[in-house]
């Protein structure tokens, strides 16, 4: 796979800076900056990156409302495959972040992101997977998410899927969930693969946001 070209949005010039002489230095390529939500709809239609680093607070039209407009029409990058948003937060528990994983963001990151984590947290979504910190995606998630009786129906899953289901939103990762199931880890992709088409959804983060909403895990149940 090719290094992921992104696109950086904050208000603040120095953070935007910052990042990029990080990711430019890790090999990846900075396609723009956007300076606030508006800013960076126009830009994401024009250049069409891999990932998009997105503030969530900004003057003007926010990183949430910017975050579903670039993901209202389903995206693609010039390689053809989704693109991917990762929202950037000073606070962990923020409501405006428990959003933005609800309309289809991959994952979010602390600004404070050691430069390491950051490099490798764009080069993961880029992959497709999600950027989930289980204990901290499950604490943001338990704090916020609300039984929703408009939410779909998950009777279009099988009775194992439901129970993958309901491991992943307890921030099981993979290799643990092979091995609390007995089963080999091809097997558990396959499953979580067939969850996310069945259910119409992103990646795990809406995988984990959706099993709260429908009240198949609540808040603060046992492991």
């Amino acid at each position: 796979m090719t290094a992921p070209k992104v696109l950086i949005v904050d208000d603040q010039a120095l953070v935007r800076t910052g990042f990029a002489m990080i990711l430019m230095a890790a090999g990846i390529e900075v396609v723009g900056e956007a300076a606030d939500g508006e800013a960076a709809v126009t830009a994401a239609r024009r250049l069409r990156p891999d990932v998009v680093l997105m503030d969530i607070r900004m003057p003007g039209l926010d990183g949430l409302a910017a975050t579903r407009q670039i993901l209202a029409d389903q995206p693609l990058t010039e390689a053809g495959t989704p693109l991917r948003v990762i929202v950037l937060t000073t606070f962990d528990l923020d409501q405006y972040v428990y959003a933005a994983l609800s309309g289809g963001a991959s994952g979010f990151l602390l600004k404070d992101v050691t430069p390491d984590h950051l490099v490798a947290s764009v080069r993961l979504v880029q992959t497709g997977d999600a950027l989930l910190s289980p204990s901290i995606t499950r604490r943001l998630v338990e704090r916020f998410a609300a039984p929703n009786p408009k939410i779909r129906d998950l009777e279009i899953l099988t009775t194992r899927e439901r129970e993958v289901l309901t491991m992943l939103a307890r921030g099981r990762s993979n290799p643990e969930l092979a091995a609390d199931l007995n089963l080999s880890e091809a097997t558990v992709k396959t499953h979580v693969t067939r969850i996310l088409t069945k259910l119409a959804l992103r990646d795990r983060v809406q995988a984990v946001v959706l099993a709260y909403e429908t009240g198949l895990v609540s808040p603060g149940s046992p492991e």
